[in-house]
């Protein structure tokens, strides 16, 4: 396979791969919390304990993808549109 060929193949085989994980699985762990819900501190005696609510997944832990979330734009837009 020639080197242009690839080079233009690849971005559109990267695309629809991510568009496929954004469809089966649209939610991922939050960045911030590692997928907990809430930070962790550690006591005085360095033993973890539970920190301050995670802002960013209100909690739950997950957080949904870019794509997932523009997709949903997308469809609302769309949707709204049509009535």
């Amino acid at each position: 396979m020639p080197l242009p060929l690839l080079a233009g193949a690849l971005p559109i085989l990267l695309t629809f791969g991510y568009v496929g994980v954004c469809a089966a699985s649209p939610w991922k762990s939050c960045r911030r919390c590692g997928g907990l819900g809430f930070q962790l501190t550690r006591t005085r005696s360095g033993k973890p304990k539970r920190g301050k609510h995670c802002r960013r997944c209100d909690g739950n832990g997950i957080r949904i993808r870019r794509g997932r979330h523009l997709c949903n734009l997308w469809a609302r837009t769309y949707r709204d549109g049509t009535r």
